[in-house]
């Protein structure tokens, strides 16, 4: 055990010459390939609407199921590698997929009901464990300035998996023009590449054999016992921090079951199909443009914070004017579009901007969460707690649009409502990011300079001298 324990310590600088299956591009892919196989997939299933099923009562009632177990599990996480480590717990948390999947096979087929909920609760077992392992992974193996857009090349993975499960549903279904289930068929495929996502974990590089380009240790380490950690997530949780950005959390994820759902109601079998192939390509780009922002340190991290913050949830905003204006068009008419018929275009491009507007939330989500911890325990910490908080979040979400009477009005207005509740107090933990609040980028960025100049001073302009303990405050 004690091996695992010291799998992330502090490593020399990184040779001169950097070995590409230990390079931080390199992990991003992997991490990214394990995604696309586990959640990429699970993304694509339900970007089908429903699951691919006719309706979307029992899948959101699953996916209820999935997110309430993924809370404990998720929580967990941090003492869960101190135990068996990185790799082991990222291969754990990607093995419950491929049973979901086979659930919906099972129920498209037999139409059967228990082996999809035998799945769901599988998958959310496992499935915290990933979330929480991945996030963690994402916040501390780049180099300060590829922070962005390591995120934004993994996050591109997650919705891949939507843009091949699209790709292939489309070919598939592509003369289906009316409503009902999508082609046994297409979970088959689904299946096969779950199967394979585990196994993927293995070709991640440890934290330890990782060889960063700044000559810094990829610190991803826990020490401390289970009960320790349980203590110490606990109070990480319960700082300002981390509770004035739980709406912004909470308003991120929420519209995730919206969305799927607004699909399978909306839109014939082919129409989702191609939702599910075109939203991913437009998040795809949008999330690497955002990364490509986050990223820019000719922009101090202050403005590229409050830019980022303006942008994500301004459009965030917009999105739901839009929606209420398009399910009470839906409800009135009572349609199912195909692409073939009038009108499909505007209710097609609100389904295209909400996944964007998660894929640019979601990112940015991860970049804030970055900049409030810098020990490395912390950072497992609050990937957990983030994806607790998330698991949490879309538990509620996923029931409220298992029930029937709740319907595409509620749930938009539900989602507006929840996005004015978190402006505020998101606003007031962003305004202080590069002004109290640094993360572990800013640290190892002197850590860098000291490497190569020998000094410790770091110069912040305008903004001040950067701190020594920026979480110190009483939080």
């Amino acid at each position: 055990m004690s091996s695992n324990n010291l799998e992330a310590s502090p490593t020399p600088a990184t040779p001169s010459k950097i070995l590409w299956y230990r390079s931080t591009w390199f992990a991003a892919t992997v991490l990214g390939l394990c995604n696309l196989a586990a959640p990429g997939i699970w993304g694509a299933m339900n970007s089908l609407g429903a699951g691919g099923q006719a309706t979307p009562y029992l899948t959101n009632t699953s996916n209820a199921l999935t997110f309430c177990l993924m809370v404990l599990t998720a929580f967990l996480t941090s003492a869960i590698v101190r135990y068996i480590g990185v790799k082991w717990t990222l291969f754990f948390g990607a093995a419950g997929y491929a049973p979901y999947a086979a659930g919906l096979y099972c129920n498209n087929v037999f139409n059967n009901t228990w082996f999809i909920l035998l799945g769901a609760a599988l998958c959310g077992i496992s499935a915290g464990t990933f979330w929480a392992i991945e996030a963690a992974i994402a916040l501390s193996y780049p180099e300060p300035e590829n922070q962005g857009r390591f995120l934004g090349w993994w996050l591109s993975f997650r919705v891949g998996g939507q843009i091949l499960g699209g790709a292939v549903n489309l070919g598939i279904n592509a003369n289906r023009s009316g409503a009902g289930k999508v082609n046994p068929k297409v979970y088959l495929v689904f299946i096969a590449i779950q199967a394979v996502g585990p196994f993927l974990a293995f070709f991640l590089p440890s934290p330890k054999k990782v060889q960063r380009t700044d000559g810094l240790p990829v610190r991803l380490f826990v020490t401390t016992g289970l009960l320790h950690e349980i203590k110490a997530a606990g109070r990480l949780f319960f700082t300002k921090r981390f509770l004035l950005i739980v709406p912004l959390i909470v308003c991120t994820v929420f519209p995730e079951s919206y969305s799927y759902t607004y699909t399978a109601l909306a839109f014939s079998v082919r129409g989702r199909a191609l939702g599910s192939f075109l939203s991913g390509v437009v998040a795809i780009v949008a999330g690497n443009l955002l990364g490509f922002l986050l990223d820019r340190k000719n922009i101090s991290l202050k403005t590229r914070a409050r830019a980022a913050f303006f942008i994500a949830m301004g459009l965030q905003g917009c999105w739901w004017v839009w929606s209420t204006i398009i399910t009470k068009q839906l409800h009135d008419s009572g349609r199912t579009y195909d692409w073939s018929d009038e009108g499909f275009g505007k209710a097609f491009a609100l389904y295209l901007f909400l996944v964007t507007g998660f894929q640019l939330n979601y990112l940015y989500l991860y970049f804030v969460c970055g900049t409030l911890v810098e020990e490395p325990a912390d950072i497992i910490r609050i990937g957990g707690l983030l994806r607790a908080t998330e698991s949490a979040a879309q538990a509620v979400s996923y029931g409220l649009n298992a029930i029937e009477s709740f319907g595409l009005i509620g749930a938009s207005a539900l989602n507006f409502a929840l996005w004015g509740v978190a402006v505020i107090p998101a606003w007031l933990v962003i305004k202080e990011i590069g002004v109290t609040y640094w993360g572990r980028g800013e640290k190892e960025t002197r850590e860098a300079e000291t490497l190569v100049y020998g000094t410790h001073a770091v110069e912040k302009g305008s903004e001040g001298t950067l701190p020594g303990s920026p979480h110190s405050e009483k939080a």
